[in-house]
């Protein structure tokens, strides 16, 4: 259950960052519809929380708890700072700062989903 739910949030949160950086390379602003597309991928991200808390209660966490609840946590925190980043800052870096925090969620489920398995 726990690796198509990674495999979910990570396709939505790079889809968001491709098109973020279309958006860069073309010199435009974050648009609302990729701050609701940010809002799915939290949204997920919350499920995975759940998700992986219910795993965690019933014995089957992860291989290194304090790592992985680390990286769990900050991905719910990137994006909405990012979102509000954005938001504020009308400009091209506004999706300069989308693309790169849809990339690091992205990369924090690759590696939430390595902390889980184990070495």
């Amino acid at each position: 259950m726990w690796t198509p739910l990674v495999v979910l949030v990570g396709a939505v949160c790079l889809a968001l960052a491709a098109w973020a950086g279309w958006r860069a390379v073309r010199d435009e602003p974050v648009i609302l519809k990729q701050l609701l597309l940010g809002g799915v991928a939290e949204a997920l991200l919350v499920v995975q929380l759940v998700v992986a808390g219910v795993l965690a209660a019933t014995g089957r966490g992860p291989a290194d708890v304090p790592t992985f609840w680390g990286y769990l946590v900050t991905t719910l925190l990137v994006l909405p700072f990012a979102a509000a980043w954005a938001f504020a800052e009308r400009t091209r870096w506004s999706s300069v700062v989308l693309l790169l925090a849809a990339a690091t969620v992205a990369f924090l489920q690759y590696r939430t989903l390595q902390v889980w398995v184990g070495p």
